[in-house]
Formats: structure tokens, C-alpha cells, sequence
């Protein structure tokens, strides 16, 4: 990657995350990154197309961790911990505003805009890789446990910047604890 197409992405993503997608207009962009008009659109064509490339970058960065939680521990259920206490770490750190991922869907509703399809294309592999962890835990069904995950992640990551944190992460990793306990059970799950 270019010099001046990580800056753009650094400055974007920093100005994004921070004041809101449709907030932040191009010229911003371009005077906080101190590049040219021509610089922007010869890295991004359009907005929507800086907004996917900050929207992915923050889609690898998640994949990364998950990736380093799995090489971490052997079995299912500490990923899964593991997994949970990164969310937390985020919802804890200097500056949090809740999801990249909803707060992008809130201001692009249209299931068929590019920023709202980076959004579905990162909640689907969320969901389907939650659903391979909790099906090493169990015999039954994982997915409704996995989208039982999702939705206390999304509550916690929602709530986690509108009041103080910290009952919110304790909260959230309580609910996952009661997740893996109920999913090790012998009898049918959900």
C-alpha cells in the first residue's frame, strides 16, 4: 500500500469511526491526510469506495484477532472466551463509539448500497465462525447458541459507549459463560 493511501485510510478511519460516516465529507479527508483531490479518487474512485476499504480493514483486523485466538487455545470454548474478551478490550479503549459495522449500517440502510453489503459480508462470517466454534461445544445445533453470541456482542457493544463499560463487559462475559454452560449440556440445546 501506498504512503498516501494509508494515510487517507488512516485519517478516514480515525474521522469515520469518530464523528460519523456520512459526517465526514471527502475534503476532510483530504486536508487531514494532506493529499490532493487527484490523490484521493486515484486511490478510491468514490467515497462509497473509501468507506469499503474502511469498513475492510476493520473486517481484517477482527479476522486477525480471531485467527490469533484460534492459534492461540486448543479447544472451542477458550476461543470463544478469548474471542469475548477482545470484544470487551474494544468496548474498554480510549474512544469507543460502538460497532464499525452497525453504526455503518445505521446511516446506510439500503441492503443493496456497498457499505451496507461490506456489513452483511462481515456479520456473515462472524456468525458462520461462531457457529464452527460452538459446534466443537455440544451435540446440538450450534447456530442459535452462535446467534445467541452475535446479539449479546451487539448489546454490549452498543450499550458499551452510551454508560460506563465496565457492568457492560462483565455482563457480556457472564452471558457467554452462560452460553458454554448451557451448550456442554447433555440434553438439546435452544
Amino acid at each position: 500500500m501506498s504512503e498516501a493511501r494509508a494515510r487517507l485510510l488512516s485519517k478516514a478511519t480515525g474521522l469515520f469511526y469518530a464523528e460519523g460516516i456520512r459526517a465526514v465529507g471527502v475534503d476532510r479527508v483530504i486536508g487531514e491526510a494532506q493529499v490532493t483531490r487527484a490523490t484521493l479518487y486515484k486511490h478510491f474512485p468514490s467515497k462509497d469506495d473509501l468507506i469499503v476499504a474502511y469498513l475492510t480493514q476493520a473486517d481484517e483486523a477482527i479476522r486477525a484477532r480471531t485467527d490469533a485466538a484460534r492459534a492461540e487455545e486448543t479447544n472451542a470454548d477458550e476461543v470463544i472466551r478469548t474471542v469475548g474478551r477482545s470484544i470487551t478490550d474494544d468496548i474498554r479503549s480510549a474512544g469507543f463509539r460502538g460497532c464499525a459495522f452497525l453504526n455503518a449500517a445505521a446511516e446506510y440502510p439500503d441492503p443493496a448500497h456497498p457499505v451496507h453489503q461490506a456489513v452483511l459480508k462481515h456479520r456473515q462470517w462472524f456468525l458462520d465462525t461462531m457457529i464452527e466454534l460452538f459446534s466443537g461445544i455440544g451435540k446440538h445445533d450450534a447456530e442459535p447458541a452462535a446467534r445467541h453470541f452475535v446479539m449479546l456482542r451487539d448489546g454490549a457493544m452498543t450499550a458499551g459507549c452510551l454508560t460506563d463499560p465496565k457492568p457492560i463487559c462483565e455482563t457480556f462475559l457472564r452471558g457467554v459463560e452462560g452460553l458454554l454452560k448451557y451448550r456442554s449440556r447433555e440434553e438439546p440445546a435452544f
